[in-house]
């Protein structure tokens, strides 16, 4: 039987990050304080792809801090891709640590179905 599942992912899991951006080809984001438009941040700076600022991790609470000025200061795809890429290898390191199987398929819209065998 197979289930539908929507994601409202936090990030928290440096393993899962650093999965992410070798998934997406990133540089590995680094601790630190950056300085948005609107203030500071600080935690893992997630440096995107044609973004002014990075976007910042606060792994205690899950939350992203981001500015990218309604997208122009960087398109909000390049979050939305890391985003996904994230809840793809969280699911997939969960999956195998309970010894499961994972399959993985992109489909024509870009999202990505996992197919976990529960033994």
């Amino acid at each position: 039987m197979s289930h539908i599942v929507e994601i409202a992912a936090r990030v928290r899991d440096r393993s899962a990050i650093s999965a992410a951006c070798q998934r997406l080809s990133l540089a590995e984001p680094i601790e630190g304080i950056a300085e948005l438009y609107s203030g500071r941040a600080s935690g893992l700076l997630l440096l995107l792809p044609g973004w002014v600022y990075p976007a910042v991790i606060d792994l205690p609470t899950g939350q992203v801090r981001y500015d990218n000025f309604e997208g122009r200061w960087g398109e909000q795809s390049r979050l939305d891709a890391f985003l996904q890429a994230y809840a793809v290898e969280k699911a997939r390191l969960e999956a195998r640590k309970a010894g499961q199987v994972v399959a993985e398929q992109t489909l024509e819209d870009g999202s990505i179905k996992l197919t976990i065998q529960v033994a």
